[in-house]
């Protein structure tokens, strides 16, 4: 079976064929840190955790880099308005983002690289830039000139003359060229700032990618994924500052999921849908929300509603409670030879699964595969006799496909109430004598346990995930 995903760059599907055999260099855009996570920003992080999961599944080694974007104007605006220094202010949402990934069950990336710790990096990609021509300085704000980079607006698959501006595009007198955008931008007096050739201030929003990307992956990476708001203008700049400058590829596949919708209706700020994960996962279990998430291709828009929820926490209901029956048949089943009846129609069961994740990373058409584990686990549930091989056998099938879905609750013998309110009180008591380390202890305890806590005017609140 061969794998082949969609790539932006070419509008076609392409066999996948790695840079370095056995190996993946993949980048993906993380967040600005100056808030919650919505569910918008949730889709693309659980698909390409799954891309990241399937490419491991399937015998990759994956070098998965995702930035925070620690510093910019809404993170200045945002510290300004909390009475917090723009650090603390992104310390608090990246533990806040690390939180709700967690609680989603994305595994960790190879490496979250912050902005304001590769500053060095940065300002010396753009003084390369400047050295060579791509690049000049206007009043400190410095500029890349994209009349200098004769494919800008590739990817987008756009004329130069004929481009429609990003949010992030500003009208400026000082620019050569309106499609020009910046690099450095002059700090404002009272705001962050770090010292430069060009005077004091701090790197555009476009530039930091293509420094850390170059920094820990390389001059070219096998793929570089985001949302489809980000092709133009964000990756289409990240590639003509990169390639003007290494005359190579930035990156050999491209992909971008599609836009969330909230009934209907395109999220966005201006209209006051955009809608928190951690405000979800109060209402239906963090794991329904993966599984929505993935019942749709990632190249199609996606309607989040309260009825795709509850059709996905049924759907997820029907896996769960076959899981579970086959673990509590496991109990009283004999050892005895596994069913070969079995193994061959679950075999078959698993190349469809592959099938339809080497078919463009497929999800909705993967799970239909699961499914149809399912029922061939409740066929076999239903026989008087199974084997303890034939279950087990049944039971890692189903690990093996949430290896890469990650839909399945995770096992954990859970706390009563009565035990969670004594380790809160004991907590409490711990704080009070400023004894950090017992309170920490207590608090990962909790967490491992899948109990959430927040601090409320009326005093400590819990949860569970």
């Amino acid at each position: 079976m061969t794998l082949r995903m969609f790539n932006t760059m070419t509008r076609e599907k392409e066999v996948f064929e790695p840079l370095e055999s056995g190996k993946v260099k993949m980048y993906v855009c993380g967040p600005t840190v100056y808030n919650y996570i919505h569910i918008g920003n949730g889709r693309p992080a659980i698909f390409f955790d799954v891309v990241r999961r399937y490419l491991t599944y399937i015998g990759y080694e994956v070098n998965y880099v995702v930035n925070f974007t620690d510093v910019d104007d809404k993170m200045i605006r945002k510290a300004e308005e909390t009475g917090e220094t723009v650090q603390e202010l992104a310390d608090r949402f990246i533990a806040a983002y690390k939180e709700d990934m967690e609680t989603l069950r994305i595994e960790p990336a190879s490496i979250n690289p912050r902005v304001t710790d590769n500053m060095e990096v940065i300002i010396t990609f753009i003084n390369s830039l400047v050295q060579q021509g791509f690049a000049y300085e206007k009043g400190g704000d410095v500029y890349f000139r994209t009349s200098r980079f004769k494919d800008y607006g590739k990817l987008s698959h756009q004329n130069l003359d004929e481009l429609q501006y990003g949010i992030r595009i500003e009208v400026d007198e000082r620019k050569e060229n309106p499609q020009d955008f910046v690099l450095w931008k002059a700090a404002k007096p009272g705001e962050i700032f770090w010292s430069s050739t060009w005077g004091n201030g701090r790197p555009g929003w476009h530039i930091e990618c293509s420094a850390l990307v170059h920094k820990y992956l390389g001059a070219t990476i096998d793929i570089h994924g985001g949302g489809v708001d980000l092709t133009f203008p964000h990756h289409e700049c990240e590639i003509a500052q990169t390639e003007v400058l290494t005359g190579k590829p930035m990156a050999k596949y491209w992909l971008h999921n599609e836009f969330l919708n909230i009934d209907n209706e395109k999220m966005s700020k201006s209209l006051g849908n955009g809608v928190l994960i951690r405000e979800v996962v109060k209402q239906v279990r963090p794991e329904a929300l993966r599984f929505f998430m993935l019942s749709s291709h990632y190249r199609n828009p996606l309607n989040f509603s309260e009825d795709g929820l509850t059709q996905a926490t049924n759907g997820l209901d029907r896996i769960q409670n076959s899981v579970t029956n086959l673990k509590h048949r496991l109990t009283i089943a004999q050892e005895d030879v596994l069913d070969d009846q079995v193994e061959k129609r679950v075999k078959d069961i698993e190349a469809q699964f592959i099938a339809k994740m080497d078919d463009d990373f497929n999800t909705p058409d993967a799970i239909t595969a699961v499914f149809d584990l399912v029922s061939e686990a409740n066929r076999v549930l239903q026989q008087d006799r199974v084997s303890a091989p034939t279950l087990r056998f049944l039971m890692g099938r189903f690990r093996a496909f949430d290896s890469v879905l990650g839909i399945l609750a995770e096992e954990r013998e859970e706390l009563l109430d009565e035990e969670i309110d004594k380790l809160i009180g004991e907590r409490n008591e711990a704080r009070r004598a400023k004894d950090w380390t017992r309170a920490d202890e207590i608090r990962d305890l909790l967490t491992e346990k899948g109990i959430y806590l927040e601090d409320t005017p009326q005093g400590i609140r819990w949860r569970r995930k």
